[in-house]
């Protein structure tokens, strides 16, 4: 797989809480000169990016972010509202404790309502792995499945561990057809890259694949 197709499938991501206007427009730059399937950056910054990249670029939010536990009609509110200004693709945290208290009905509901806010604009759901235990992935699995959102998304990066080949190999197996998936988080090289892509990720939430190309540009390897 040559780097052209890695890079296709990469959400080029910028999440910190200190990410300035500066940050975010570098990254515009680099995810529309390197091809990246889209731009992942807080909802802050969505009208800007958008208005700024135009149709050049794909750009994708993140919403009951990092940690899941808002209620379900906040986050519709904050789907809806980056939709409206002009967020391509959106990102969800489930409510973990829902899955902890076998609530899964209600996770469901929450997806399928979410969902609906999207319209048809792609839905990627972080389920956070590393808080789970594989029983309670391989429901999610079915949960996600069930819901009509299009991806399955391993981590925020923001919680004690990313994504894991093992956990990808795990959602290949138990989701549906209709459902991709999102490896993100700790995701370091190129080789890793497309080790996650040969499992089954169809795309990659990384900040560091882009970061890394450009070093090796800049010294000639």
């Amino acid at each position: 797989m040559n780097q052209k197709e890695i890079l296709e499938k990469v959400d080029h991501t910028l999440l910190t809480q200190t990410a300035t206007w500066a940050e975010i427009k570098q990254i515009c730059d680099d995810a529309v000169h390197y091809g990246t399937a889209s731009v992942c950056i807080p909802a802050a910054y969505v009208k800007r990016a958008k208005e700024y990249v135009g149709e050049k670029m794909a750009v994708c939010t993140v919403i009951g972010f990092p940690n899941g536990y808002t209620t379900t009609a906040a986050k519709v509110f904050e789907a809806k509202d980056a939709i409206q200004n002009g967020a391509d693709e959106i990102d969800m945290v489930i409510n973990l404790g829902y899955v902890k208290d076998g609530l899964y009905n209600l996770q469901l509901e929450e997806i399928k309502q979410v969902k609906a806010a999207c319209g048809n604009h792609i839905l990627k759901v972080i389920i956070e792995t590393c808080l789970l235990t594989e029983e309670e992935k391989i429901k999610m699995c079915e949960v996600v499945t069930a819901s009509g959102a299009d991806y399955i998304k391993t981590s925020t990066g923001f919680s004690t561990a990313g994504a894991t080949f093992e956990d990808v190999a795990l959602f290949k197996e138990h989701v549906g057809p209709n459902v991709k998936i999102k490896a993100a988080g700790g995701i370091k090289t190129m080789e890793d890259a497309e080790k996650f892509i040969s499992l089954g990720a169809s795309r990659l939430g990384t900040s560091r694949i882009i970061k890394l190309i450009k070093n090796e540009e800049a010294h000639g390897y």
